[in-house]
C-alpha cells in the first residue's frame, strides 16, 4: 500500500488560501479517482477538491472552517502500490459552486475612525476600513497575526479575528451575581419573534458581501453621472441578424456584448478610468479585464471576468459573454474567471430597474450599471423639421471613485460609451 498525499490546489493567479467547508468523506471511506472529497471557499468562489486516485481515506489534517495555505496537505488516501505519492500543486480546482455577490446596495453607519497613522506597521485600506467599521483599535491590530507578505495583515486575518473575537458585555450597570440558567446568546437565533418575525443569521458568503460593500463605501468616495443613450439601432440591428447569428455561431446574440465592446472601446479612450488604487498609489493597469456581474439560481451575484475584452470582436465577445454566464449559473466557474478585473458592467435593467447607483468592485475605481431598454416618446431632429417619435432608450449610471476620478473623466467616459452605442451602424456585419 503507498499513501497519496491530497494537496490543496492552485486556485487562481492571486488566491493563496482557501477555508474548509465541509468534508464530503470520513476516514475509512473508499474514495474513487476524480471524486470530491471535501468542498473549500476563497473570497471568490465555492470550490470541490477531488482526489486524482482511488484508494481508501485514511487521514483528515484539518477540519472545517480551517484556513489552509496552497499546497499544503490537507488529506492522506491510501491507495494500492509502493510508494509515497503526492499531488501537484498547480493543478486547477474543478466545479466550483459560485456563490459570490459583489453589487450589492448597503447602508452602513461608519464607526469614528481610529488613528492608525501612528503605527509602525503597513495596513491596507481595506484592512483599516474592515477595522475601523468593527470598532477594532490600533492595539488590537497590532496583534493581529499577519499571514501576508512580511506579516502584513490581509483581510483574510482581520475577519477571521472578528470572528473569534470575544466583545465585552457593555452595561451601564454593575453585573450582580446570577443563578439564571438560560443559553448563552452564541446559541442558534429563534425561529421566530412575537410570533411572526423570523431571525436567520446570515451565512459566510453574505457576511463577506457585508464586508466587501461596506469597505467600498467606506473606503471610495462614491459619486455617480447619469446619461440617457438612444439605442434604437441597436435594437433593430439585433432583431434582425440574431437568428442568423446563432445558426452561423452556434450562440445567443443578446445586447450584453454588444455594450460590453462598447465599454471597452471607451476605456482605450479614457485609460485613467482602468486604474486601481493601493492606499496613495494608483496602478494603471495594462489590460482591459471585463468584470460581468451575473446573477446566479440562489439569487446571489458573481462577477466573472472577461480579459483582454479590448482585443475581441463582438463574436468573441459574445462567446465569452455566454460562456462565462452559462458556467456561472452551473455552478462551475474557476477562481481565475473571477481574477483580474480592472472595470466592472453589471446589468441592472434584467430586474426591470431604469437605472441605479451600484457600489465599487475594490481595487476598481469604476462601475457602470445598464438599465432597462423602454420605448420613450422622443424628439427627433431632422432637416425638415423636429417631430416626436417612438424610440427605444435606457440610462447608463456610472459610479466613480472620486478620490482620483475627477467628474470631466467620469462623465466623459460613460458619454463617449454614449457615443458609441448611438453611433451604431445597424447595416455592419457581425
Amino acid at each position: 500500500m503507498a499513501k497519496f498525499e491530497l494537496k490543496l490546489p492552485k486556485m487562481g493567479e492571486s488566491v493563496a488560501e482557501a477555508t474548509i467547508t465541509n468534508w464530503l468523506k470520513s476516514v475509512g471511506e473508499k474514495i474513487e479517482a476524480d471524486e470530491a472529497v471535501l468542498e473549500i471557499a476563497t473570497d471568490k468562489v465555492d470550490s470541490e477538491v477531488p482526489s486524482e486516485v482511488s484508494g481508501v481515506l485514511t487521514e483528515i489534517l484539518f477540519q472545517v472552517n480551517d484556513v489552509v495555505k496552497v499546497g499544503q496537505t490537507i488529506a492522506i488516501i491510501e491507495t494500492e502500490g509502493g510508494s509515497v505519492a503526492a499531488a501537484p500543486v498547480t493543478q486547477e480546482v474543478a466545479a466550483p459552486v459560485a456563490e459570490v455577490a459583489k453589487t450589492v446596495e448597503v447602508a452602513a453607519a461608519i464607526a469614528a475612525p481610529a488613528d492608525f497613522k501612528s503605527s509602525d506597521k503597513f495596513f491596507s485600506p481595506l484592512v483599516k476600513n474592515i477595522a475601523t467599521a468593527e470598532g477594532i483599535s490600533l492595539t488590537e491590530l497590532e496583534n493581529i497575526a499577519g499571514s501576508g507578505k512580511d506579516g502584513r495583515v490581509t483581510k483574510e486575518d482581520i475577519l477571521k479575528y472578528i470572528g473569534n473575537r470575544q466583545k465585552p458585555l457593555a452595561t451601564s450597570q454593575s453585573v450582580q451575581p446570577t443563578t439564571d440558567n438560560r443559553q448563552p446568546t452564541t446559541q442558534a437565533a429563534p425561529v421566530s419573534v412575537n410570533g411572526g418575525d423570523e431571525i436567520v443569521e446570515m451565512d459566510r458568503m453574505r457576511k463577506l458581501i457585508s464586508g466587501y460593500m461596506v469597505a467600498s463605501v467606506q473606503t471610495s468616495a462614491h459619486v455617480q453621472s447619469f446619461i440617457e443613450v438612444d439605442v434604437t439601432n441597436i435594437v433593430k440591428w439585433r432583431d434582425r441578424v440574431k437568428n442568423a447569428f446563432e445558426k452561423r455561431e452556434g450562440e445567443k446574440l443578446t445586447f450584453t456584448p454588444i455594450f460590453m465592446e462598447a465599454v471597452a472601446k471607451a476605456l482605450k479612450d479614457f485609460p485613467g478610468m482602468n486604474i486601481s488604487v493601493d492606499g496613495d498609489f494608483i496602478i494603471k493597469r495594462k489590460n482591459i479585464n471585463l468584470g460581468m456581474a451575473a446573477a446566479l439560481p440562489n439569487g446571489n451575484l458573481i462577477v466573472p471576468v472577461i480579459k483582454n475584452a479590448d482585443q475581441l470582436n463582438l463574436v468573441g465577445m459574445a462567446k465569452a459573454v455566454n460562456d462565462l454566464g452559462n458556467r456561472a449559473k452551473a455552478g462551475k466557474l474557476k477562481p481565475d474567471d473571477t481574477q483580474g478585473g480592472t472595470y466592472t458592467v453589471t446589468n441592472v435593467g434584467t430586474f426591470g430597474s431604469v437605472f441605479g447607483t451600484p457600489i465599487i468592485n475594490q481595487p476598481q475605481v469604476g462601475i457602470l450599471a445598464l438599465g432597462a431598454i423602454r420605448k420613450v416618446p422622443a424628439v427627433i431632429e431632422t432637416p425638415e423639421g423636429d417631430f416626436i417619435g417612438i424610440r427605444q432608450k435606457m440610462f447608463l449610471s456610472h459610479s466613480y471613485d472620486h478620490r482620483v476620478v475627477d467628474g470631466a473623466l467620469g462623465g466623459s467616459f460613460v458619454k463617449r460609451v454614449a457615443e458609441y452605442l448611438e453611433a451604431f451602424d445597424v447595416n455592419r456585419e457581425y
